[in-house]
C-alpha cells in the first residue's frame, strides 16, 4: 500500500508527562500522522549501568501513547541525537577517558552503547510495527555525514540496531552536504532542510535511486542563543514549503512540531569559531509553543494537510488557560559562602581537576551545574586562565568578587593583600556542545592549570555543586537562612513561596533585576535564565505545582531582584526573521 509520512517531532523528555496525550491529539487533529522522537542517553544513563525509564523518561508508555492516539512513530535512538541537548544527548562520564573517541568504533565508546542498546532495545523491539506496535522506522544515529570521523561507525551503528532484533526501515538523516557521507548501505537516506531547493530532493537519487524520498527534519523554526535574538520562521514561508515539498510527493517531517523545554541544565551549545549556549526554552518558534498552545502554523498546515488528505481532520483540543499568580515575594537569603560547610564535602587535590573526573557520584564524576575551586593566595597580581577555563568563571578574593574569566576574558588583576587569603573560581558549565567537531573537547570546569604571576595554582578544595534535588533538601534545613539583607550579592540563594489557590495552571516566571542564575520549584530545576537574552521568562508548567504553597528558591551568581513575576505570557526576546 502506498504510505506517505506526515511526520512531527515531539521529545518526551522536553514537555511534562502529564501533557503528552494533550500535544499528541494537537498532532493528529493537525492532520499528521507519525510522531517522532529522539532518545537521551544521557537521561536513561546518567551513571554507569543504572537506567532510568521511569516517570518522565517511560519510554514505552510515550510509544504507547502514540499508538493509542493513532500515531505511528520513527524513533531516533542515537546514541547520539544533537537536538540541541547536552552533548547531543551523549553522557558525560564517558569523557572521563582521556583518550575518548565519540561517535565512532573506539573500544571504549562502542562497549557503552552496547550495554545502552542492551537494554534500550529490549524496550522497543516489542512495539516495532510487526510485532503489532507503532514503531515504522529506525533512525541510524542522526547527521553522521558532517561528523564523518570514522568510515566503519554507521555501520557498527545499524548492526547493534539489527543484532538486537530491529526489523522495520532503518533509515540516515543528513544535511545537504552531509548525505554523501552520511548514507549507510540498507538504510534510507533522507534530507534535513527548511529553505525548499528542488536540487536537495533530486541529490537523494544520486545517493540512492528509485527510492521513497523523505525530508526527515523541516525545520519549522530555529533555536536560540543567549546573547542572540529570538528566531522567527514566517508561517506563510514555512507551510509554503512545505506544500512544495509534497507537491513533489516526499513524505515528510516537521522538527519541530513541538519544542518544549530544556529542563535544568540540559541545554546543547555550539562552537564554530565562537561557544554560544541554547537558551533554556526550546520553543523553536514551532507549530506549538513552548507551553503547547497553537500558533497560525498550526491553522496554516491543518489547512494544507485536510486539503491533501481529503477529508475533515477531528477538531482540535480546547486552549488550556494560563495563570498570573502575581508577585512573588522571595524574603530569605543564604549566601553560597555559609552554606558550603554544611551541604558539600570538597574534594582535596593538589591539581586542578576537570568536573567529569572529579571523584564524586559513584565513581561517575560530576555531570552539569557549577564546580568551585578553592586555593590559597600570599599576594595579589595577574591571574591568567590559560584558556582552561569551561565556561564561565566568576572569581573572588575570599568573598569579594574581583572578576569573570572566560572565552573573552583570559586575564584578571588580583588586588594585593594582606596575609593569606582564599582565592575562589566558581566555574559554571554552561551547556555542552551538541553539534560539530568539538564533542571530544567538551571536558567542563578547570581543564588545565590557571597562573597567577606565572605560577600555577596548586592545592584545591573543589566543591562540586550540580545542584541535583538531594542538595536542594540539604539546602532547605540549613540554620543559616535569614531576611534578606538591604543589599544582597550573590552568589546565594533566595527563597519564597507561590501561592496557587485553586487547581494550579501552567505560567510563566519573570525575573527581571536579576542577573545571571537558575530557578528551583519544588526542589526540581527549572532552567536558567541571564539578562542578556533573549529569553526573559521560563516555562513552569502546572504538573510542577501543588494548591497552596509552592518553594521557589533561586540561585543567583551575581545581582540579586528582589520579586519573580509570575505572568500568562511568555516573553521569549527581541525577534529576528529568519530569511
Amino acid at each position: 500500500m502506498p504510505f506517505r509520512i506526515f511526520g512531527g517531532s515531539m521529545h518526551y523528555f522536553r514537555v511534562p508527562k502529564e501533557y503528552w496525550r494533550d500535544r499528541m491529539v494537537k498532532m493528529k487533529t493537525c492532520g499528521l500522522n507519525t510522531l517522532t522522537t529522539y532518545v537521551p542517553w544521557n537521561l536513561h544513563e546518567a551513571a554507569t549501568g543504572k537506567f532510568d525509564f521511569s516517570g518522565n523518561l517511560d519510554l514505552e508508555a510515550f510509544l504507547t501513547l502514540a499508538a493509542e492516539v493513532g500515531l505511528w512513530v520513527i524513533l531516533r535512538p542515537g546514541p547520539y541525537i544533537c537536538s540541541e541537548w547536552e552533548l547531543g544527548g551523549l553522557p558525560s562520564w564517558l569523557l572521563q577517558d582521556p583518550d575518548m573517541q565519540l561517535r565512532t568504533t573506539y573500544k571504549g565508546f562502542t562497549e557503552a552503547v552496547d550495554t545502552y542498546f542492551d537494554h534500550l532495545m529490549a524496550r522497543v523491539v516489542p512495539l516495532q510495527y510487526k510485532k503489532g506496535g507503532p514503531i515504522i522506522a529506525v533512525q541510524v544515529e542522526n547527521e553522521y555525514g558532517s561528523y564523518a570521523k570514522d568510515p566503519h561507525y554507521l555501520t557498527y551503528v545499524k548492526m547493534a540496531l539489527l543484532d538486537r532484533g530491529i526489523v522495520e526501515l532503518l533509515m540516515t538523516s543528513d544535511n545537504k552536504d552531509g548525505l554523501s557521507s552520511g548514507y549507510v548501505e540498507g538504510a534510507l537516506a533522507t534530507v534535513n532542510f527548511q529553505k525548499v531547493d528542488s536540487s536537495f530532493l533530486a541529490y537523494l537519487d544520486t545517493v540512492q535511486q528509485n527510492k521513497p524520498k523523505m525530508v526527515m527534519e523541516y525545520w519549522t523554526g530555529w533555536f536560540d542563543s543567549w546573547g542572540g535574538p529570538h528566531n522567527i520562521f514566517d508561517a506563510d514561508d514555512m507551510v509554503n514549503s512545505v506544500a512544495e515539498v509534497l507537491q513533489t510527493g516526499a513524505s515528510i517531517n516537521l522538527y519541530m512540531f513541538h519544542g518544549g523545554t530544556n529542563f535544568g541544565f540540559m541545554n546543547g551549545a555550539l562552537d564554530f569559531d565562537e561557544y554560544k549556549p541554547d537558551v533554556t526554552s526550546y520553543d523553536y518558534d514551532a507549530v506549538l509553543t513552548e507551553a503547547g498552545d497553537y500558533t497560525s502554523k498550526f491553522f496554516k498546515l491543518r489547512q494544507l494537510f485536510t486539503k491533501i488528505i481529503g477529508q475533515p481532520l477531528p477538531l482540535p483540543p480546547m486552549i488550556t488557560g494560563k495563570a498570573s499568580y502575581g508577585t512573588v515575594l522571595l524574603p530569605q537569603y543564604v549566601s553560597l559562602w555559609e552554606v558550603l560547610p554544611f551541604i558539600v564535602e570538597p574534594v582535596k587535590s593538589e591539581f586542578p581537576l576537570n568536573m567529569e573526573n572529579l571523584p564524586v557520584n559513584d565513581g561517575n564524576g560530576q555531570a552539569y551545574g557549577y564546580t568551585l575551586y578553592e586555593t590559597v593566595i600570599s599576594g595579589g597580581g595577574q591571574l591568567h586562565s590559560r584558556d582552561n577555563v569551561r565556561d564561565r568563571a566568576q572569581v573572588f578574593v575570599n568573598t569579594v568578587f574581583v572578576g569573570f574569566l572566560d572565552y573573552n576574558t583570559a586575564e584578571l588583576s588580583i588586588p594585593e593583600g594582606r596575609g593569606f587569603r582564599q582565592l575562589r573560581l566558581l566555574v559554571e558549565n554552561c551547556g555542552r556542545v551538541n553539534y560539530g567537531l568539538m564533542l571530544n573537547e567538551q571536558r567542563k570546569g578547570l581543564i588545565g592549570d590557571v597562573f597567577l604571576n606565572k605560577t600555577p595554582l596548586r592545592n584545591f578544595k573543589i566543591y562540586s555543586l550540580e545542584m541535583k534535588p538531594g542538595f536542594m533538601e540539604s539546602l532547605r534545613g540549613v540554620a543559616a537562612w535569614s531576611t534578606i539583607p538591604d543589599y544582597a550579592v550573590g552568589p546565594a540563594f533566595f527563597r519564597g513561596n507561590l501561592h496557587v489557590q485553586y487547581l494550579p495552571q501552567d505560567t510563566f516566571l519573570k525575573l527581571e533585576g536579576w542577573e545571571k542564575g537558575v530557578v528551583f520549584v519544588n526542589g526540581e530545576n527549572l532552567g536558567r535564565y541571564w539578562k542578556i537574552g533573549p529569553q526573559e521568562t521560563l516555562y513552569l508548567p502546572a504538573t510542577w505545582l501543588q494548591p497552596g504553597n509552592n518553594e521557589i528558591i533561586v540561585f543567583e551568581e551575581r545581582t540579586a531582584g528582589r520579586i519573580i513575576q509570575s505572568v500568562d505570557m511568555p516573553y521569549l526576546g527581541r525577534t529576528h526573521y529568519m530569511d
